[in-house]
Parts: structure tokens; C-alpha cells; sequence
């Protein structure tokens, strides 16, 4: 039996979609690394019960937080998004987090500057609270172990490629990582929108909304860039047809970035029948009901969408583009 609400929405469902296709689903994924990462400082004397823990978030990461912190009797501060909406400020509001909210802008690249700013200030002017720094502190990654158990325990793992979005490097490169300990030939696919410089994308703007959380304006040092053997690279609009795919097909009502991956596992799936794959949806749909799902009408047949080939990042295209990375490093502008 669990002991707090946050143990339970951290624990993801597995489930088949497809022969060969699996969905690895959350509530609110990044619950598993701001967990363990918030027991493991306490264990080892780096925080105190009642001290305060920082951070930024596009909005995920501030539940999750909220919810860690609610666990272990902590304060939470967070410098949020401007896609923070009013479900999750009253959520967070009420679990005791505090959060200051950037202004509205459809910039991504200045609403992370200004947020990274803003949690400069606030630790100049309190020194005493904890940075827990979910872009750059390996420390996020400890919470996979266990979804990699779980994985490990349902499937063959010997022939198993892992899709998802790339993010801040805490949720496919971590899951991959353990899998690998005994399972070296797990492939790993990442997902990344346009306008991210983490996979050298950051020259091509999608005119929608960017895909929060997948990707970044300013470098991620927790990203190893030499892990992922593929690269996708989706615009809003084809995650979107993804998306409501998802739902439509199979029932499964979850995020933009969910879209994004379930239509690049599909795309995998299709070139490696032989192998097993498995994508990553990190949250729920609910936060992107007006500006993904009643849109629904805009979405594309998936059986017409394919992406386009390059080999290069220069060769960078809107859609949809992929690139087998193959294991390469950081591209210029990604590393910290």
C-alpha cells in the first residue's frame, strides 16, 4: 500500500497498443525523478525537512516538485512557464508551492532566459535554499531504475528500442542507461521540436506553439548526447495529428509530446518489426484540451505523414525530420 498520492501517480502503466508497439504511460512522469531525487538529498544530509527546494518548470516539473515536497515535509518555489495554467497554479497553490509566473510569451527561448535570471536573484537574495537544477543534476535520473525494472520484468529488453522526448535528458536517456546495464542492445530514439538547440534544431521556428518540455533554448547539461542512436524532429502540427490519433485509436488521452514520440515509435516500429517498441507519455492530455484536442479537425491522416530523411542538421525541415545520430556528441551550442 502507498503511503502518499505522489508514489501511486509516479508509478506508470505499461501497456500494449499494437503487436510489437508498447505505450509506457504516466500520470505525471517527472513524479519519478523529483522523488527520488528529494529522498536521496535528504538521505545523504544535503537538505533538511522544512528547507526550501527551487526550481524552474514549463510545468510538469512544478507538480511533480509540489508533490515531492508535500512527501517530505519540504517548502517549494517555483519559477514557472508562462504555459503554467490555472489548474496547475491551483493545484500548486493549495499543496503549499509557491510560484511566480513569467509573463506571457510566445518566445521559448527569452521565457527560459528570464526564468534562469529570476532563479539567480532568488539565490542571491535567499542562500540557504536548494537549487535542485532538473536541467543539469544527474541526481533526476535515479527515480528510472525502477521503471526500468518494471520494463525489464514485461518484456524482452534484448531487442527493445525506447522512444520519447528528449527533454532535460532525466526520462529516455536515464530509462536507456539502466536498461543498458544488462541489455546493451537497447536501441534509443529521441524527440525533439523545432526551435531546440539540445539536437541543433534551434535555427528552424515552427510558427504554433512550441511542444513544452522536450527541448530547450539554452543548454541541458544532463542530456548525453552520444546515448540516442535516432533523432525525430516534430512541429506542433504533426504531434498534434498524433495525438488525437492516439486518443482516436487506442484510447490513450495523453500530451502533445506523447503525440510526437507515438508517431516516431510508429515510424521505428515500422522499420524494425522484429524488435519491440516502446514510447514514453509523460502526462495526461488535460492541459492541452483547447489547444490540441479541440482542434481536432486540423489533424492529419498519420497514414500521409512521414518524415524526412537528412543527414545533417542543416538539413532541418519543417515537418517532420529524422536522422539516425548515431551515438554522435553534442552538437555546437548544446553542450554546457
Amino acid at each position: 500500500m502507498d503511503t502518499h498520492i505522489a508514489e501511486s501517480i509516479g508509478r506508470p502503466d505499461l501497456v500494449r497498443l499494437d503487436e510489437g508497439l508498447l505505450c509506457l504511460r504516466f500520470e505525471t512522469m517527472k513524479v519519478v525523478s523529483a522523488l527520488a531525487a528529494v529522498r536521496h538529498l535528504l538521505d545523504t544530509g544535503r537538505v533538511r525537512r522544512g528547507d526550501t527546494l527551487l526550481d524552474s518548470s514549463s510545468g510538469i516539473y512544478a507538480y511533480a516538485l509540489a508533490l515531492a515536497c508535500h512527501r517530505y515535509g519540504m517548502r517549494c518555489h517555483i519559477v514557472g512557464s508562462t504555459t503554467v495554467d490555472s489548474t496547475l497554479r491551483t493545484q500548486l497553490g493549495i499543496l503549499g508551492a509557491e510560484l511566480e509566473q513569467m509573463e506571457p510569451c510566445d518566445d521559448l527561448k527569452l521565457d527560459q532566459k528570464r526564468r534562469v535570471a529570476r532563479i539567480g536573484e532568488i539565490l542571491r537574495a535567499h542562500p540557504e535554499y536548494h537549487w535542485m537544477r532538473q536541467y543539469h543534476d544527474d541526481i533526476h535520473h535515479l527515480g528510472y531504475r525502477a521503471v526500468a525494472d518494471l520494463v525489464r520484468r514485461e518484456t524482452d529488453v534484448r531487442r527493445l528500442t525506447v522512444v520519447g522526448g528528449v527533454g532535460s535528458g532525466a526520462s529516455t536517456g536515464a530509462l536507456a542507461r539502466f536498461l543498458r546495464e544488462d541489455a546493451p542492445g537497447v536501441r534509443l530514439v529521441g524527440v525533439q521540436p523545432y526551435g531546440s538547440v539540445t539536437f541543433g534544431s534551434g535555427h528552424v521556428a515552427d510558427p504554433e506553439i512550441i511542444i513544452a518540455g522536450i527541448g530547450s533554448s539554452i543548454p541541458f547539461g544532463n542530456v548525453t548526447h552520444t546515448q540516442y542512436d535516432t533523432v525525430h524532429w516534430m512541429s506542433f502540427g504533426t504531434a498534434l495529428s498524433g495525438s488525437v490519433d492516439l486518443l482516436r485509436r487506442h484510447a490513450v488521452f495523453a500530451g502533445l509530446s506523447t503525440g510526437a514520440g507515438y508517431l516516431a515509435a510508429r515510424w521505428e516500429q515500422g522499420l524494425a518489426p522484429e524488435r519491440t517498441t516502446l514510447f514514453l507519455a509523460a502526462d495526461t492530455g488535460h492541459r492541452y484540451a483547447e489547444t490540441v484536442f479541440a482542434r481536432h479537425g486540423e489533424a492529419h491522416r498519420i497514414e500521409e505523414l512521414a518524415p524526412r530523411t537528412v543527414a545533417g542538421t542543416e538539413e532541418l525541415a519543417l515537418p517532420w525530420s529524422r536522422m539516425d545520430w548515431a551515438g554522435a556528441g553534442a552538437p555546437e551550442g548544446a553542450a554546457v
